[in-house]
């Protein structure tokens, strides 16, 4: 009998499941009271994911967050934790942490989130140990604000200043995304020893019309770094893969995503990047995960709908190089007989 685990490795190596594997995206979930394991048993998913547990003062305010009355909305518990371990207040300019720094030596001054006490990740290698035990795969991403390189620099300098420092401060751009870097790195080799099948690396660079910033310039930034931290990863395990997700058209960049060493893209959104002409192009080289649904179908479409969209894009996109996933946040606005529907038309199509 084919395990979960080695149908989606199968897929993520652009190979022929015996059916179309099953997520609900390329992060953690809790949905119903029931984590992403518990999902996946009930629901026939074929993904565990881990993270960073986190830290003492972090988990007290989270545990706060999580006792607040049900109509008060703060978002989702553990983005918001991430806000405040890294100081960033969204929407309010004026503080950003880095905001005021004016040269390299004031961002040298900053204290950055530290993520290397074995608390943080005291739980990665039991929580891999009960995946594999259960035939499962095991998906993670190293800690982040939003996204690990881009999102987060914009977000502790804040995204006009930061978009500036690329364009007319560059060392001050590099200096930060330095120490990204490093942070990003060593969180990797965490991940890559506890011996994860599939590391996510989420940075949103993209937007419904093309990359937020130039081509050029995302080569000359990222993409070195890029390539650094899959190569970190795959010293210390040869045999991962790597899963790159970004919202909106990064269709110009995946070409250099595949030739860093990414194996999967995500999430595909049919409303601003074609699935299948990726396929088309790229197919044999990367694999697609996500692609399934438009914005707002998951909470506003009917079971019917999602059956009918599972159904064209597993027709359009598989049988090999696919994991089904939805292409937006089934977080927000949830139906759960939606997900319900999604699992099942995947088991019904999906089959090889």
């Amino acid at each position: 009998m084919v395990t979960p685990r080695e149908r989606v490795l199968t897929a993520i190596a652009r190979g022929r499941p015996d059916r179309i594997p099953a997520t609900l995206g390329f992060r953690p979930h809790q949905i119903d009271g029931r984590r992403d394991d518990a999902l996946a048993r009930d629901l026939g998913l074929d993904v565990w994911f881990a993270e960073f547990s986190p830290s003492k003062n972090d988990e007290e305010f989270a545990g706060y967050l999580r006792g607040l009355p049900a109509d008060v909305e703060v978002g989702a518990p553990g983005l918001v934790r991430s806000y405040v371990e890294w100081g960033y207040l969204p929407n309010v300019v004026e503080v950003n942490p880095l905001g005021k720094a004016e040269s390299v030596e004031d961002l040298a001054r900053h204290r950055f989130p530290d993520f290397s006490s074995d608390e943080r990740y005291a739980e990665l290698a039991e929580r891999v140990a009960a995946a594999h035990a259960a035939g499962y795969p095991i998906a993670a991403g190293p800690p982040r604000l939003g996204g690990e390189l881009f999102e987060t620099a914009y977000r502790l300098r804040g995204f006009q200043q930061f978009m500036a420092d690329l364009a007319g401060n560059p060392a001050l751009a590099d200096y930060l995304l330095d120490q990204l870097e490093a942070i990003m790195r060593q969180n990797v080799a965490v991940l890559a020893r506890a011996g994860i099948d599939i590391l996510v690396i989420d940075d949103d660079v993209g937007m419904p019309t093309g990359l937020i910033l130039s081509p050029a310039a995302w080569r000359q930034h990222f993409r070195p770094r890029l390539a650094r931290i899959i190569q970190t990863a795959r010293a210390l395990q040869p045999d991962l893969r790597v899963l790159y997700h970004s919202d909106g058209d990064y269709s110009s960049i995946v070409l250099d995503l595949i030739a860093v060493g990414v194996d999967a893209l995500n999430p595909l959104q049919p409303d601003h990047m074609d699935p299948l002409e990726i396929k088309r192009r790229h197919g044999g080289r990367a694999a697609i995960w996500g692609a399934v649904g438009s914005q707002g179908l998951f909470g506003q479409g009917s079971p019917g709908d999602i059956r009918e969209e599972v159904r064209r894009r597993i027709a359009d996109l598989g049988p090999d190089a696919f994991v089904a996933a939805p292409a937006y946040d089934v977080d927000f606005d949830l139906r759960l007989e939606n997900v319900e529907a999604f699992a099942s038309a995947v088991h019904e199509f999906g089959r090889a």
